[in-house]
């Protein structure tokens, strides 16, 4: 076959439908390239009996593909003996291939009917075009029913993050207030599979295989799940539902992958999460991001925004529709329900993860936890008591803004920062702990699947907002470039600023020894850490480093206001 790019059976919840489907990505060069006379053929034998479909390679005649396809997909099921089924098209980034998908309930017939589909449109240059169809369908009805979709519909409540930024961090402090509830959790991340706070298996579970792993454990009571859109585009979500919901954000990133290009599409994707939320379930929903907040249109459960400023829109608006909100006032957490008088939750200066509110990026993490927990029935006190005492360590949250003291009065900083977001964040925060007259030195890298616009921007933020910078490579995750190629454009976009003297290492590690190295009294050096977040914690123990605690955090916030 040569029109069938790629079939994917997706398990679950997806871009399409809210149930199992089935993806195809088909190359439509035949009916692109076909004459008038075969095209108008084909049409009729589908039934479009009236339709232009312009002149080979136009892009009317790949808009009238689009159509066809759907028609033929619809007329091989019919025929096949489906009565009804609905069908979704998409175009691509490549005019040349469509994507088309169908929910499906028996895996064989669906599977036969996405390759009926493909030898249809193979068949399409040939004189005999009604045939092929009529053949398809035959095939179809010949396949074996197959077996049904695993979607798992949940026995325990379950709470489901996704966002570009700041999702691991959010669903660990869900975790850790709930369990600080009594509830014996089980959450699935990029890092592993965790019951009760306990890692039983290593590894990226953001997908629907995580989820269904949490949920099979016969103990668990709450499960807190991250979704990331990796796992929506290319298995679909392994639930049926979730009861609350939460999308922290939405920014550039993975974009060429999958056939999401842009920040929009991006966005579209992440929404499948809070669209299968139950009805009487919450959406929390940040309400400073616009594509996030557009997501209130698509949700049948109810809002829940949270914001910066108590005076947003986002707010106004959701609570005007019977919603609630969280937000900041006079530096509290506040939650605000119509009717009421405002709830303070928690002071910023008391919340580690925020940095005496320093970091806007945690601060939201904070009020997307709060939101969820508050959400899903834990009471005031325990969410509360949840944020005072989750702290930006390698306990708590690892790889995620870890914070550590170094001999020499040198502090270090370790986060993912794997986008231009998480970047600004790191330096943020590196900037919240800088004493007057002190460096920050920065140990920049990028992992090899982002766009070269990315990898190029990461350098022109990361040049802009240190003081010496260094490149450390992080082999493990080239993805089918070279070191030299990722070298060469996070040069260029430090370039771009005036930024030229920057050493280059092979690992994390080495980077990150070269600039405590370079590090003077007050300084502080901060690591875009993906592929030896240990190795990296290892170094900075065997030299004398400990991590930093609460106190020592507003101690080196204070210090550096002062």
């Amino acid at each position: 076959m040569t029109s069938l790019v790629e079939l994917r059976v997706l398990e679950g919840p997806n871009l399409y439908f809210p149930r199992a489907a089935i993806k195809l990505t088909l190359d439509i060069t035949t009916i692109a390239e076909a004459s008038d006379e075969t095209v108008l053929r084909f049409a009729r034998r589908i039934g479009l009996r009236t339709t232009r479909p312009g002149a080979p390679g136009s892009g009317f005649r790949q808009r009238f593909a689009m159509r066809a396809v759907e028609r033929l997909v619809r007329a091989i099921a019919v025929e096949s003996g489906t009565r009804r089924l609905a069908v979704r098209v998409r175009p691509t980034s490549d005019a040349n291939q469509l994507v088309v998908a169908f929910p499906w309930r028996n895996r064989g017939r669906a599977q036969a009917l996405g390759n009926a589909v493909a030898h249809a449109l193979d068949a399409l240059p040939t004189p005999d075009v009604e045939g092929a169809v009529s053949e398809a369908a035959e095939q179809v009805a010949a396949a074996e029913p197959g077996t049904r979709p695993t979607t798992i519909t949940p026995r325990i409540p379950v709470v489901a993050v996704t966002g570009t930024n700041g999702k691991t961090t959010t669903s660990r402090m869900i975790a850790h207030i709930a369990r600080g509830d009594g509830r014996l959790v089980g959450w699935s991340n990029t890092d592993g599979i965790y019951i009760d706070g306990e890692l039983v298996e290593g590894g990226d579970y953001s997908g629907p295989s995580g989820a269904g792993r949490v949920l099979a454990h016969p103990q668990v009571q709450l499960a807190v799940t991250e979704t990331a859109r990796g796992g929506i585009l290319l298995k679909g979500i392994g639930l049926t539902r979730n009861d609350v919901s939460v999308v922290t954000n939405v920014t550039a990133d993975h974009l060429g992958l999958q056939g999401i290009d842009t920040v929009d599409q991006l966005a579209e994707v992440k929404s499948v999460v809070p669209r299968i939320t139950r009805k009487e379930g919450w959406a929390v929903l940040n309400g400073d991001d616009p594509r996030v907040l557009a997501m209130t249109a698509i949700i049948r459960a109810q809002p829940w925004v949270f914001s910066r400023d108590p005076d947003s829109p986002a707010i106004r608006d959701v609570m005007n529709a019977g919603g609630r909100a969280t937000t900041v006032i006079d530096g509290w957490l506040t939650v605000l329900k119509p009717g009421a008088d405002p709830l303070p939750l928690v002071e910023l200066v008391d919340v580690p993860m925020t940095l005496a509110g320093l970091s806007r990026f945690n601060i939201e993490n904070a009020l997307a936890a709060a939101s969820a927990s508050l959400a899903i029935g834990i009471d005031v006190e325990t969410v509360v008591a949840g944020l005072r005492s989750f702290l930006p360590d390698a306990e708590h949250n690892p790889g995620r803004m870890n914070f550590f003291s170094l001999p020499g009065d040198v502090t270090a900083v370790m986060d993912l920062a794997h986008n231009e977001a998480g970047l600004e964040a790191l330096l943020e925060i590196m900037e919240g702990v800088r004493r007057p007259g002190a460096r920050l030195l920065l140990g920049l890298g990028a992992v090899g699947d982002r766009t070269d616009e990315l990898i190029d921007a990461l350098g022109e933020i990361g040049a802009k907002g240190s003081d010496v910078l260094a490149i450390g490579h992080k082999e493990r995750y080239l993805r089918n470039r070279t070191m030299d190629e990722i070298d060469q454009l996070l040069r260029a976009g430090a370039a771009r600023v005036g930024v030229t003297d920057i050493e280059t290492y092979t690992t994390e590690v080495e980077c990150l020894a070269a600039l405590v190295g370079q590090a003077r009294a007050g300084d502080v050096v901060g690591l875009m850490c993906h592929a030896e977040r240990q190795a990296a914690y290892d170094w900075i123990s065997e030299h004398g480093g400990t991590p930093d605690g609460a106190d020592e955090l507003a101690a080196k916030v204070r210090a550096a206001s002062s």
